[in-house]
C-alpha cells in the first residue's frame, strides 16, 4: 500500500509539474490564438472601424459577403493559384529530393543551394522577382531577346501573372525538398535491395517502392501546400497589390483591404470565417480521401 501511495503521489506531483512547464504554451495559445479567434468571431458580428464604439449587427456582414461580386472573383483567383502551384510544387521538389538524396560527392552543399531560398524573406524574395519579371530590365527577358525568342509580360499580363508568381512559388518551396529528402532517408534500403534482386528496374523500384513508401510526406506537403496556397498574401501584395485589374486579387488581400483600407473590420473578419470555413471543408475531404491513397506501415 505504501508503495502504491507513494507511486500515486510521484504520479501527480509529475502531473503538476507537467502542467506548470507546458503553461506559458497555454497561455500563449489563449492570449495570442483562441483569444483573437474568438474576439475575431464577434467582431464578424458588428460593424467596427476600430475609431467609433463596436455595434453588433448580426450576420448582416455574411450576407453583404455573399452578395458581394469581388468575393467570388477572390476565391476563383485563388483556387487558380492553387491548381496550378500545389501539384507543380509536389511533383517538383519531389524529384529535387530524388536528387538530393544521391550519394554524389558535395552532394551536402547542393541541398544548401536548393534549401536557401526558403529561408528568403518574403520581402527580398518578391523584389528579386519583380526584378527577374521586369519586362525591359528583366534578366529573363533579356535572355530571351539574346535568344531570339519572344518575351513575357509577366507581372504585368492579367493572364500570365498568375503563373509568374506560381514560378517563384516552387523556387521557394526548399522546405519541402528537406522534408521529403528526410522521408527518402526514412525508407529501408533492403526493401530496393529485394526488388533489385527480383529483377526490378530504376523506374519499377521508383514507383512500387519510392512513392509508396512516400505517401505519408507526400499526404502532408499536399494538405500544408493547400492550406499555404488559400493564404497566399505577402508576395503577391508586394509584387503586384492585386493587379493588373484584380487578376491577381487574392482572397487575403481582399480581406486585407476591407480591414486596413477601409476599415471594414467586421466584414474582414466575416471574409476571414468564410475562408476558414472553406479550408476546414478542404481539409476533411483530404483527409477523407487519403485512406485511398496514402500507405502506413502500420496498417495492416
Amino acid at each position: 500500500m505504501d508503495v502504491r501511495r507513494r507511486s500515486g503521489k510521484l504520479a501527480r506531483a509529475e502531473t503538476r509539474w507537467g502542467y506548470f512547464f507546458i503553461m506559458p504554451c497555454i497561455i500563449g495559445l489563449v492570449l495570442f490564438a483562441f483569444g483573437p479567434m474568438i474576439f475575431s468571431i464577434y467582431i464578424s458580428l458588428s460593424e467596427w472601424n476600430i475609431i467609433t464604439p463596436v455595434r453588433f449587427i448580426g450576420i448582416t456582414n455574411y450576407i453583404n459577403a455573399f452578395k458581394d461580386p469581388l468575393i467570388p472573383h477572390s476565391l476563383g483567383v485563388t483556387f487558380y493559384y492553387c491548381v496550378l502551384a500545389v501539384p507543380l510544387g509536389l511533383v517538383v521538389t519531389f524529384l529535387l529530393a530524388n536528387l538530393l538524396n544521391t550519394g554524389v560527392k558535395g552532394m551536402s552543399l547542393f541541398r544548401t543551394i536548393y534549401y536557401i531560398p526558403a529561408i528568403v524573406p518574403a520581402v527580398a524574395s518578391s523584389a528579386l522577382w519583380m526584378n527577374m519579371f521586369s519586362i525591359q530590365y528583366g534578366l529573363i527577358n533579356n535572355v530571351l531577346k539574346l535568344l531570339n525568342l519572344p518575351t513575357f509580360q509577366f507581372l504585368n499580363s492579367r493572364s500570365q501573372v498568375i503563373p509568374s508568381m506560381v514560378i517563384m512559388s516552387v523556387w521557394g518551396a526548399g522546405s519541402g525538398v528537406i522534408i521529403y529528402l528526410a522521408g527518402l532517408q526514412g525508407i529501408s534500403k533492403t526493401l530496393y535491395e529485394a526488388a533489385e534482386i527480383d529483377g526490378a528496374g530504376a523506374f519499377r523500384r521508383f514507383f512500387h517502392i519510392t512513392i509508396p513508401m512516400m505517401t505519408p510526406i507526400i499526404f502532408f506537403n499536399f494538405l500544408m501546400g493547400i492550406i499555404g496556397g488559400l493564404q497566399t498574401f505577402g508576395s503577391a501584395y508586394i509584387m503586384t497589390n492585386g493587379g493588373p485589374a484584380n487578376a491577381s486579387l487574392f482572397i487575403s488581400i481582399l480581406i486585407y483591404r476591407s480591414a486596413f483600407t477601409y476599415f471594414r473590420m467586421g466584414y474582414a473578419s466575416a471574409m476571414s470565417w468564410i475562408l476558414f470555413v472553406i479550408i476546414a471543408i478542404l481539409t476533411v475531404v483530404v483527409f477523407r480521401t487519403s485512406n485511398r491513397w496514402v500507405f502506413y506501415e502500420s496498417k495492416d
